[in-house]
């Protein structure tokens, strides 16, 4: 059976291969901010990170634990 590029593969290849042919060079001009304001970016980028990590790293061990600790034997406690 033969595979084919679903359609959206097929059109970023296409993409990918005439983006060279197409393209014209642009001149721009960066101002001294954009250095300190991408700096800022990665750092915040970083540490939101690093936040969210360790957020549901604590709530995803908790449930872990909770799946392998032993239930509590309840039926002593009904007569």
């Amino acid at each position: 059976m033969k595979r084919r590029l679903p359609r959206i593969g097929l059109l970023l290849v296409l993409a990918a291969l005439a983006s060279p042919i197409l393209l014209r060079p642009a001149f721009g001009y960066l101002d001294p901010g954009t250095g300190s304001y991408m700096l800022q970016f990665l750092i915040g980028g970083l540490l939101g990170g690093l936040f969210a990590i360790g957020f549901f790293w604590r709530k995803g061990l908790a449930f872990v634990k909770g799946l392998f600790k032993p239930e509590k034997d309840n039926s002593a406690d009904a007569h």
